[in-house]
Order: C-alpha cells, then structure tokens, then sequence
C-alpha cells in the first residue's frame, strides 16, 4: 500500500509527519482506512492506521481481526500489523507516533469522540485536516480498484438483466428489492452497496424513495436503482421499465431520459470539466417538454462507498481524468405520475470512457 499512502500525502497542501486514519463503531467507519490497509474482510471497529511520509503503514487492530490483518501483513512488506486489546491500544498509538509534531486526520470521517481521544493521547500535536487530499487521491483508480468495481457491475448488470423476467401483478416493492439483493449475492456480492430502490407508479417520482407495500399493478412505471459490493468495492446502477399498458408520455420520457444519458457520455474524456458532462443531459432535457424535471447531478463518483466523496453538477470544474469511475444517471421525475434514471457506471479512459455496468438500458416493456 506504499503507493496509496504517497498517493495521499503527496496532495496535502502542506507536508506532514503522519497520517492517522481511526475507525469508531459501525457504521462509524472510516473508508478511508480500507484504502490505505486494503483488506477484503473484517469489520475492523476502533481500528487505527498510522502512515508515514516514507510510504510505510502500521495498523493497530484487536485480536477479532487477527486472522484478516495477517494475511493483508504478509502480503505487502511495508504494513505491519499491531494486534492489541482494545484498552491497552493507548500506548502502542503513542509509541508510533513518536513525537511528530503535526499529524494528518481525515475529519470528513473522523468521530468528535475519536478526535478528543486522539488529543488526549497525544497532547500538543498538530492535528491538520488531510480530508482533500484523501478525497483526491480516492478519485482516481488504480488497476486493482478498476477490476474489483468492474465485478461489481458485472454482478448488479446480470441482476439488472433478470429484473424483466421477475414483474408479475400483485408483486410488491419489498418483495422485488429483497429479490434483487438475493440474487447479487448469489452472484457473488458480499452485499447490497446501499439500501435497494424499488419503486412502483408515482414512487418514481422521488428519486431516494424506500420500498413499502405497494403492489405492482397493470400500467405501473417502475424504477430500480440497486448496487452490489464485491470485496468492499460498490457498483449502482438505475433501470426503469413498464408493466403492462404502454403510456405514451411515459415511453416518451425514458427515450429523453436515453438520449439525455448519450449525451453526457459524448462529452467523457481526460481533461474535459466536470460540469460538462451534466450540462450536456440537462440541455437534451431541457430541450424537451420536461424542462427543468432533471432534479440532481448527473453523477458522482463510486469506489468504497457508493457516493466515494465526488459528485458533479452544473457548477463543478473538476477536471476528468482517467482513472476515475463515475456514475451517469440522467432522470425525468413528474409528480403523482412516476419517473425514469438511467444509471451506468463508467470508467474514465486515456481517450474517453468504458462502460463497467452492461444490463439492457433501452424502453422495455413488461406483458402483465
């Protein structure tokens, strides 16, 4: 992990003696942590790693994770593992740190309670926030990173590809997302990357809106947005279908929402601005008679979490650059009506983009 840890200092605006990552409780964890100690398994509470400027990582775990931290140990020679009793934790933290006088923390991740602890073992360190530079090194991916979040979708995109063939009338909200989540574990997910969206009707009109007890029923838009994890890694992807009676309007919006997702993907390529990308959905939009219904930004960035700490919109500079894997989903949403997202996962190339996620995205219509 040598290269992530100089990653990560190397964007800090100033230079550091350390770099302290600490996890609470779940779901107090920090991601961060599992980027730079890259362990696949383990649960890792109360957890810190230590990095230091010369690419080295100590990790101080109980000896719940012994079995796990041991093996990532012997795998890379520049991790070394500190199994301790939680309680006799202190000293060994303070003995790695030494007396350096300034230390990097994530605040976007750390706990209030872990901070003053921190301070309290080590009294007079300059604790300076490290949560951009940490952001920014987690936006680009590495060879590793790319091939677990490409399983990933491949897993949510043959789950995706069945969603057709699982509609019946009568079926509810519920029943269908737990289907989903069953069948990407069975797969191959370790589990859902964030909790399954299944809407019927004018449920799709909210674009977060959590599964409930309506029944599927002939002339229902439906949308499904679900994403799996594959060794900590996250996929999300969004499909929209119909059950039943064909509605015009409806069929209308997701080739909008279609072309709209084109579009952006158009404009994917090293050195392009972010916003960009967006702007490019919300003109085809806003070009038809759903103008000003594309209600979010186009996307965001996914690795170790589902939204990974970037997300871009009308008013975002950022630069693409390969590496980076980022999500495209263009919506339409009408109140009391329903709604249809698009939702791909790409990764960005040296001259434009790959798509990871691979389900059927055209209009598809479901016999009732």
């Amino acid at each position: 992990m040598k290269a992530r840890v100089r990653k990560v200092l190397g964007y800090l605006d100033n230079p550091v003696d350390a770099l302290v990552l600490a996890n609470a409780t779940d779901p107090h964890l920090d991601r961060s942590f599992f980027y730079l100690f890259d362990i696949p398994s383990g649960l890792f509470e109360g957890s810190v790693a230590i990095a230091h400027p010369d690419g080295e990582l100590d990790v101080v775990t109980s000896p719940l994770e012994t079995e796990s931290a041991q093996v990532a140990a012997k795998s890379d020679p520049h991790v070394r593992v500190h199994t301790v009793a939680r309680d006799e934790a202190e000293p060994v933290i303070r003995k790695l740190l030494g007396s350096a006088p300034t230390v990097g923390l994530n605040f976007a991740e750390l706990t209030h309670a872990g901070y003053v602890q921190l301070d309290k073992m080590c009294p007079g360190t300059n604790w300076v926030d490290a949560s951009k530079a940490i952001r920014r090194a987690r936006a680009t991916k590495d060879a590793g990173e790319i091939e677990r979040l490409r399983k990933a979708a491949e897993i949510g995109s043959k789950v995706g590809g069945e969603i057709p063939g699982l509609l019946r009338s009568g079926l509810m909200e519920t029943e269908l997302a737990a289907e989903i989540e069953y069948r990407m574990n069975r797969a191959g997910a370790s589990g859902p990357s964030f909790s399954t969206i299944v809407a019927f009707g004018p449920h799709g009109a909210e674009p977060h809106y959590q599964p409930g007890a309506t029944r599927l029923g002939t002339g229902a838009s439906i949308v499904c947005d679900f994403g799996a994890y594959y060794r900590r890694y996250a996929s999300d992807i969004t499909r929209s279908f119909r059950f039943g009676k064909r509605d015009a309007e409806m069929k209308a919006v997701h080739e909008t929402v279609e072309a709209a997702q084109r579009a952006a993907l158009e404009t994917i390529r090293p050195g392009v601005s972010a916003k960009e990308v967006h702007l490019a959905a919300e003109r085809v939009i806003d070009a038809s008679r759903w103008k000003g219904r594309l209600i979010h930004g186009v996307g965001h960035s996914i690795g170790l979490a589902v939204h990974d700490g970037w997300h871009y919109g009308p008013k975002v500079d950022d630069p693409l650059e390969e590496g980076m894997v980022f999500t495209v989903e263009p919506g339409i949403y009408l109140p009391g009506k329903g709604g249809v997202r698009i939702e791909d996962d790409i990764v960005v190339s040296h001259n434009g983009y790959e798509f990871l996620t691979t389900a059927p995205r055209q209009y598809i219509e479901v016999a009732a």
